[in-house]
């Protein structure tokens, strides 16, 4: 049986529909100031973000639970497309891939804590979009 968050979160997903939606194609595989936002639950987040990804921004900062035992781990930004900070310092979360049958590739890495910086890749971590959280 799945944990109550999982059917909470997929409560939350299903009710905001779904959106699609990639960054350019050509993207460079570094931090990129944050782009212009939209209102979504009284908060200004980039458009670029899918409505999943704002469900997993309110766990973060609620700190969870989460629905992936991976989620809140350390990310070791072992290809360096962050800036360097000594290791601890960013932690991923799933952002949930609607048909995926795995995590799919949908991350949000924040670095500090509490997070102070807030990053988005929906390629991996090939590519990461830097934006802000109210």
């Amino acid at each position: 049986m799945k944990p109550p968050a999982f059917w909470l979160l997929l409560a939350v997903l299903l009710g905001l529909g779904w959106r699609h939606g990639l960054p350019a194609a050509g993207s460079a595989p570094i931090a990129v100031p944050a782009a212009s936002a939209d209102r979504t639950d009284g908060r200004a987040l980039p458009a670029f973000l899918p409505p999943e990804a704002r469900a997993t921004v309110a766990l973060i900062q609620r700190g969870g639970p989460f629905p992936h035992p991976q989620d809140g781990g350390v990310f070791g930004n072992y290809e360096g497309h962050l800036p360097r900070q000594p290791r601890g310092w960013y932690h991923e979360y799933t952002v949930p891939t609607p048909g995926a049958r795995n995590r799919g590739m949908r991350r949000i890495v924040t670095g500090g804590t509490p997070p102070r910086e807030w990053y988005y890749s929906d390629d991996h971590y090939a590519s990461f979009r830097r934006f802000d959280v109210p």
